[in-house]
């Protein structure tokens, strides 16, 4: 960690070890350090290939079949499917263990918080899960993996087997509607913590930005850890500017000192 820092890591560790009802919200910005690009930054899926933004847009994806070819051949190569959790959701994991998170709303959709140990049942996936499969005719999920082997063995736009319709990624497009319930869930959590951190994200999208003055207005103190400045660093109490991976281990375990 460097030195300039060490009082940012130090005053976040404090706030961590005298908080009871923590909510952590996560961005892209957490899955970078595991390989997964973002969309938008400067080597992003977007960035590289304009036309992959087309795949993301529901009223494209559905009307044209060329789009969803193009989306399942993407799917097949993603480096998400290679992924590993890092050290910034394994310290995420910890506060689990130590008793004190409330709930873990997250942006992404590649399950690594999951896969690194963290609890299904705290985290609150706002833009659904990649690894998940539904059918936008009857609504059946199912897992990704089962689409993606009828992929390899030939089929280029495989559809639903129980009803014909148009599979896609159980993740929420552009164009399409977030799931009420879910935001309410993670609204109601950042009105319940007592700290709120945010990681890896640049606190741009809404409704899920508004966590974090809802969790301010509430009492909460409020960490930032992001490589970038955000839109809401002014409500925090805690800016840092560092690598994730360095950063969450310092501050998120039990008697963990800056280094």
């Amino acid at each position: 960690m460097m030195v300039e820092s060490r009082s940012l890591v130090d005053a976040a560790r404090q706030r961590i070890d005298r908080a009871r009802r923590i909510v952590v919200l996560t961005g892209a910005g957490i899955s970078t350090e595991s390989g997964i690009p973002d969309f938008r930054g400067p080597r992003g899926v977007w960035t590289r290939n304009p036309a992959a933004e087309k795949q993301s847009t529901i009223q494209h994806y559905l009307a044209d079949a060329e789009v969803r070819k193009a989306a399942w051949r993407s799917r097949l190569d993603s480096p998400a499917w290679s992924a590993e959790p890092n050290a910034g959701h394994r310290a995420l994991v910890e506060l689990e263990r130590r008793g004190k998170l409330h709930a873990l709303v997250t942006q992404n959709i590649d399950e690594l918080h999951q896969r690194a140990g963290q609890s299904a049942a705290l985290v609150v996936e706002v833009h659904g899960s990649m690894r998940r499969v539904m059918c936008w005719q009857c609504g059946v999920r199912a897992p990704m993996e089962d689409a993606l082997a009828r992929v390899r063995a030939g089929e280029d736009d495989p559809h639903c087997p129980a009803c014909g319709g148009i599979l896609k990624s159980d993740t929420i497009s552009f164009g399409q509607t977030l799931v009420p319930e879910t935001i309410d869930r993670a609204l109601a959590a950042a009105a319940e913590a007592d700290l709120m951190i945010a990681v890896g994200t640049t606190l741009q999208v809404q409704p899920v930005a508004s966590m974090v003055p809802i969790a301010a207005r509430s009492g909460a103190g409020i960490v930032i850890v992001n490589d970038q400045p955000t839109a809401m660093d002014a409500l925090a109490d805690v800016v840092i500017r560092a690598p994730i991976g360095a950063v969450l281990p310092a501050i998120c375990s039990a008697g963990a000192v800056a280094s």
